[in-house]
């Protein structure tokens, strides 16, 4: 899932104050579409979420919180997740593409360094909802200057990985644009993504079988999206940062 509208693409006056202006959170409508987005998934995918992963940018963690508050806030009849047992874990891995093609070469640190107050934006979550226990497929976020394939790869060995190392959970994946056009597009074939929405999604659907508890086989994807247009046409589109 694509985080919600970010505040400096509204207020182009934010990032001159701002104290961390490569990190900007959600204008106040992004809230709103996060929550309703969160909703959507909660009542209508037909499968409980066990997990969510988050990159540490701040529009991305306040995306999932007010995800987390909207899966919490549907009756028991609708909902598809077991709100005693939802887990959230911050991964580097789904962060930025780092270069200034995503982030603005004005607003990005001159030393390169983008800190995170991990502690801090864990808080965002309800108590206990966060797993400390998760090994993190990225340690740390990439250097700046990532490029956009090395940026590819990195958005696919997460999804994958994770995918791997949770066979029978399902997993709400919360990134930024590049994530769902790399996603869509690798698993997807034979596509050319034109544009992505804010709070759009991909869902991808395997088939597992497992004997004695354990993972013996796993189908091929099926994959559908919301807020994604696309062609099949060879043309090269930038999609929205």
């Amino acid at each position: 899932m694509r985080h919600g509208h970010r505040l400096d693409n509204f207020d182009p006056d934010w990032a001159a104050k701002a104290a961390r202006p490569w990190d900007p959170p959600l204008f106040k409508d992004g809230m709103v579409r996060a929550f309703q987005t969160g909703q959507r998934i909660g009542s209508q995918t037909g499968f409980p979420i066990h997990r969510i992963f988050v990159s540490p940018f701040l529009r991305c963690i306040q995306t999932a919180s007010q995800v987390v508050a909207a899966l919490s806030s549907l009756p028991n009849a609708m909902s598809s997740i077991d709100k005693t047992k939802l887990k959230v874990a911050i991964e580097d891995g789904l962060c930025e593409m780092m270069n200034s093609v995503a982030i603005w070469p004005e607003v990005s640190p001159i030393d390169g360094k983008f800190d995170f107050n991990i502690s801090d934006l864990e808080a965002m979550f309800p108590e206990g909802m966060v797993d400390h226990n998760v090994d993190p497929i990225y340690k740390e976020i990439p250097q700046w200057g990532e490029s956009k394939e090395k940026c590819r790869e990195r958005y696919v060995k997460v999804v994958k990985t994770l995918a791997d190392k949770y066979p029978t959970e399902n997993l709400l994946l919360i990134t930024h644009g590049e994530g769902l056009v790399t996603t869509f597009s690798n698993f997807y074939k034979d596509t050319t993504v034109l544009e992505v929405d804010y709070c759009a999604y991909v869902q991808l659907r395997r088939e597992v079988s497992s004997k004695d508890g354990s993972v013996v086989e796993t189908g091929e994807y099926e994959v559908s999206q919301s807020g994604i247009r696309f062609s099949h046409d060879p043309v090269t589109i930038q999609t929205p940062i």
